[in-house]
């Protein structure tokens, strides 16, 4: 499966995630704006934002109009600014943010709509990702897997290069399968989430890795995940299912998120269900999930690029390095 084979894929879909506040690292993006911009509409380094960013990484490799891209309500004139110029799908406006799981079953609920036997890339909107065609690659094999192994999640981990205790961290054991590129797809051991110190670093130690949240799994089966780990909030979007395209679909989404619990993605299904997933290394990839200034900084400093904030808009400055991972 090459690269056009897969773009050109009728079924498959992208979910570009961008509903999230990024409490975090609003007081830094408050010292440099002067106000407050959720960290996806930022852009740290270049001219782009990390939504846009996202957005051109996903029109790569699924065509733009089978995108299903999730913003808040509140967030609204900053996307649709961010949108202009871009061909784009479904735009989806949360009602309001119920955590990850809400977040990705929403856009589900839409293109299972449309076609129930789609395969799904999600794509988080506030990642660093260097190279983007290698990265792309290891996606595509992932969607090969979520196709040949019909009833996994193919998830992408990153090799860790630190004791990161605010990530999930993935276990991988026995191949399932190799990718037609000849590389393994492995089974999930286990999955945990947030580990402490010592057991981030026995985990790093027996070649863990960093769970990415980025992953191609088939409608129905993260459908049947969902009614398996979430069976609380499937039966909302069940009757959104059903309401969509009709006049009642707006009070029907409202309405389900007046009662929408607040449950994680990560922890409340992948930790949950190891069984189902199969996990592919994202290796000779540069990947930093930016949800703290912190990380912004290091990659920032890794790859010997200007911010385009002020550096004392930091609460620690970047040091120079004398020799950068091989990434301009």
């Amino acid at each position: 499966m090459n690269m056009s084979q897969t773009a050109s894929h009728e079924r498959l879909w992208a979910i570009v995630l961008a509903g999230g506040e990024g409490e975090r690292v609003r007081p830094m993006i408050a010292r440099w704006l002067g106000r407050h911009k959720p960290k996806q509409y930022c852009a740290f380094v270049g001219s782009r934002s990390m939504f846009q960013h996202t957005l051109d990484r996903a029109a790569r490799l699924v065509h733009p109009e089978r995108t299903a891209t999730v913003i808040a309500r509140g967030h609204r004139r900053e996307a649709w600014s961010q949108l202009e110029g871009r061909v784009v799908g479904k735009v989806l406006l949360q009602p309001q943010n119920r955590d990850t799981a809400a977040g990705v079953f929403l856009p589900l609920t839409y293109i299972r709509a449309q076609d129930a036997l789609a395969t799904v890339v999600l794509f988080p909107s506030d990642h660093f990702v260097y190279p983007e065609v290698r990265f792309l690659e290891v996606v595509q094999r992932a969607v090969w897997a979520a196709e040949w192994l019909k009833d996994r999640v193919a998830l992408l981990g990153a090799v860790p290069d630190s004791l990161e205790v605010e990530y999930g961290w993935i276990d991988p054991g026995r191949d399932l399968a190799r990718s037609p590129a000849g590389r393994r797809v492995r089974e999930a051991r286990r999955f945990v989430e947030k580990p402490g110190l010592s057991e981030a670093d026995a985990l790093m130690a027996s070649g863990a890795l960093w769970n990415t949240l980025v992953l191609a799994v088939r409608v129905d089966t993260l459908w049947d995940l969902g009614w398996r780990c979430f069976p609380e909030m499937m039966p909302l979007f069940e009757r959104l299912g059903d309401a969509i395209g009709t006049s009642r679909e707006g009070r029907v989404l409202d309405a389900a998120y007046r009662d929408m619990p607040a449950r994680n993605f990560s922890s409340g299904l992948l930790a949950r269900v190891p069984d189902r997933l199969a996990v592919l290394e994202l290796s000779g990839v540069l990947w930093s999930d930016w949800g703290k200034p912190s990380r912004i900084a290091n990659t920032l400093r890794r790859i010997a690029k200007e911010p385009a904030f002020p550096l004392d808009c930091l609460d620690s400055p970047l040091t120079p390095l004398s020799h950068v991972d091989g990434a301009a």
